[in-house]
């Protein structure tokens, strides 16, 4: 079964249209080459928290995507709210997947330490926080892509079945 994706923006000017979505359109390229995955839904929201929050309960509890990964405002910036969004809505906690990409990243850049992003579950569906800059958005996916077909498998309930993703490198 295709993993349905939800990629979600978030940077005021990216909103405003005054900056192109390079890091979104990196998340779309990425999960649809490596895991087949069709992006169901696709937004670009200003950094406002109860706006993330909507946006994030929308696609996993009306939308029914498996995955949505967000871009952008997980620094220490004012107005960098994303996590404190992520964590309103979820229900449990996933941090291996944003420590790996922490700890990936320190080896590239001590400023990798700086991220805030947390990852966790809401329902049936798998929330992930990147960073805002494409070659992080990379580099963060090359870390966690390959496990996430299994996550999404235990999360619908089908670990274990004939059925098998496979990961593109």
């Amino acid at each position: 079964m295709t993993i349905r994706v939800g990629v979600l923006t978030i940077s005021d000017w990216g909103a405003q249209g005054r900056r192109e979505d390079v890091s979104g359109v990196t998340i779309k390229e990425m999960v649809t080459e490596r895991l087949g995955a069709a992006v169901t839904e696709y937004e670009i929201v200003p950094d406002e928290r109860d706006v993330i929050e909507t946006m994030l309960v929308e696609w996993a509890d009306v939308s029914g995507v498996d995955l949505i990964l967000t871009t952008g405002g997980t620094g220490f910036s004012p107005r960098d709210v994303t996590p404190e969004a992520t964590q309103a809505v979820i229900e449990r906690q996933a941090p291996g997947l944003t420590e790996a990409t922490r700890s990936q990243g320190l080896k590239k850049t001590p400023h990798a330490m700086l991220s805030r992003a947390v990852a966790g579950i809401r329902g049936s569906t798998l929330i992930v926080n990147l960073p805002g800059s494409p070659k992080a958005v990379r580099e963060s996916l090359e870390v966690i892509l390959p496990a996430i077909p299994h996550a999404i498998e235990i999360l619908r309930g089908t670990a274990g079945a004939s059925e098998r993703h496979e990961y593109k490198t």
